[in-house]
């Protein structure tokens, strides 16, 4: 038996997509693996507090200590603290966010980088973080054993920017829980639209923080213009607050869209099939994304899907989406209008969909991540 630190605090502060690859990826470890004992660390977290642990060999492994207080231990007062401090002896340390700590030498280190949209597309980041991210991340890149992608484009990404050899890396992709499927329940649906304030109307959806890289302003451009030509659609938007967001609310405005566009925060994880559901088609357009989870969750969920035709959005939505240069609105207006128009496009990528999204899935995801564990602990 082995002992595997694996850091859950992504999974208990964050509400994105780096935050479900942690919950979910842990969950489906605990299905697979009795054999090797976890320790589950959560920085920031009272030990009264955490949730139910996922399987008898789990165990958690909680400092007080916030993340951002540890970070500037480690990388600001250079305190070299190695985190068997609080792990206890462990054989492995898993980093599922990016930052590697300091570990004793005979710890395998094991990194997770989800993507480097702070170097490619630099407004990603407030000035503070993407400062934090420039010092941290390339020095956690080269110490680590190996590291995880999430997909080949920011395999690519790592290997141009920071000289990453290839060998090192393992594209690792996510999965899709099985509840995301279709919701043909009607009271379900409409409870979920009066929930949310979107009874009788016909909407576009976009699942992720409020950004510019999400690039929704480009997405309100093209709806107004179909409005204008008479397509009575709105524009839902699932996501917090993030940076610069009041760019989004200036478009809006500008555009006459106010009375058309909801921005509906975070939404419950658990409304997400039913809002995916009653979409008539996702809209993920973004500049940059290390994967884009919400391509295949709506395709589980048979909503047809248009999404950029760079980064890592190509690999996830394959030939079951549209792809689009994001950089055009008048692109995204041509792919809107191709799904509300033509039917037989529509229902083709509905199928194409559901073919793909079942290609990613959490165990596979888990089995190849223990593979990967056993190869680093067996040398």
């Amino acid at each position: 038996m082995h002992r595997i630190a694996l850091d859950y605090t992504p999974a208990l502060k964050q509400t994105g997509g780096i935050g479900r690859y942690a919950r979910e990826l842990t969950g489906a470890l605990a299905s697979i693996d009795r054999s090797n004992a976890y320790h589950l660390f959560a920085a920031g977290s009272k030990l009264t507090e955490l949730p139910e642990l996922p399987g008898e060999n789990f165990s958690w492994r909680s400092t007080r200590v916030s993340s951002k207080w540890l970070a500037r231990l480690w990388r600001r007062a250079g305190i070299p603290l190695p985190i068997e401090t609080i792990t206890g002896p462990i054989d492995l340390y898993h980093a599922t966010d990016f930052v590697l700590p300091p570990t004793r030498s005979g710890t395998r280190t094991l990194l997770t980088v989800h993507d480097l949209s702070f170097v490619r597309v630099p407004s990603a980041a407030s000035p503070p973080l993407k400062a934090y991210l420039d010092a941290v991340v390339p020095p956690s890149v080269e110490a680590a054993d190996h590291i995880l992608a999430d997909s080949e484009a920011t395999k690519a990404d790592l290997t141009e920017l920071y000289d990453a050899p290839a060998k090192k890396i393992t594209v690792l992709y996510s999965g899709v829980n099985p509840r995301f499927r279709r919701v043909d329940e009607a009271d379900v649906l409409q409870r979920i639209r009066r929930k949310y304030g979107l009874a009788n109307i016909s909407y576009i959806l976009s699942v992720g923080t409020v950004q510019p890289r999400k690039n929704y302003s480009r997405v309100v451009e093209a709806l107004s213009a179909l409005r204008q030509a008479g397509h009575d659609l709105h524009y839902v938007i699932a996501g917090g607050s993030g940076w610069l967001e009041d760019e989004l609310g200036a478009t809006i405005e500008r555009s006459g869209m106010s009375d058309y566009v909801h921005l509906l925060g975070l939404a419950d994880d658990a409304d997400l099939p039913a809002l995916y559901s009653g979409a008539r088609m996702l809209a993920m357009a973004s500049l940059y994304e290390g994967f884009g989870l919400p391509v295949l969750e709506a395709m589980a969920c048979g909503t047809p899907v248009i999404t950029s035709n760079l980064s890592s959005l190509p690999e996830v939505g394959g030939s079951a989406a549209l792809l689009v240069n994001p950089r055009d609105s008048g692109a995204i207006h041509d792919a809107i209008l191709r799904l509300e128009t033509e039917a037989a496009t529509r229902m083709r990528l509905i199928k194409a969909g559901y073919q793909q999204a079942e290609k990613f899935s959490w165990e596979r995801a888990a089995r190849q991540l223990k593979s990967i564990y056993d190869e680093l602990l067996d040398h």
